[in-house]
């Protein structure tokens, strides 16, 4: 089963959407506010409400704009309906062991919503890369920065 090239999971998506209502609806209301005001006030080149308010503005629409391009390009994928349980695909919660057997646990999730300390690591980095189609027991090896690193899959579920 080949993944689209922005998966997401639903809790990523939302947690996405509210991020841009938030930006939308309150954060740039308030900022524009603001600026109206310092603007106002008379002399804008030494007005530093204005001056931190239009960059701050502009911070906003960027993220604005980044955000709507990622939602528009996004896939919401529930990994509970994975055809084929037995390998590693988008959502998958992977235990894998390195060569001393030092265990891991990794969820794959999309690239939006990674995070390391909670070892949910992106759709596209080299581990999950490396796992995309394994099943139990197979070994893969990775390209670090360190050098190569050989995992093999210990458990695969999609709780």
């Amino acid at each position: 089963m080949s993944a689209p090239s922005n998966p997401i999971s639903s809790a990523g998506y939302a947690a996405m959407k509210a991020r841009y209502d938030h930006l939308l609806g309150k954060e740039r209301p308030e900022i524009v506010e603001i600026v109206s005001w310092a603007a106002g006030n008379g002399d804008r080149s030494e007005n530093g409400d204005y001056i931190y308010g239009r960059k701050r503005m502009r911070e906003i629409d960027r993220e604005l704009a980044h955000l709507a391009r990622r939602m528009k390009s996004a896939r919401v994928i529930d990994p509970s309906e994975q055809p084929d349980k037995t390998r590693v695909f988008f959502g998958a919660r992977i235990t894998v062991a390195d060569e001393d057997d030092n265990r891991k646990i990794v969820i794959l999730v999309g690239d939006d919503e990674q995070d390391a300390s909670a070892c949910r690591i992106g759709w596209s980095s080299p581990l999950a890369r490396a796992l995309k189609g394994a099943s139990v027991g197979d070994l893969r090896s990775v390209r670090l920065p360190g050098g190569d690193k050989e995992w093999e899959v210990m458990a695969i579920d999609y709780a």
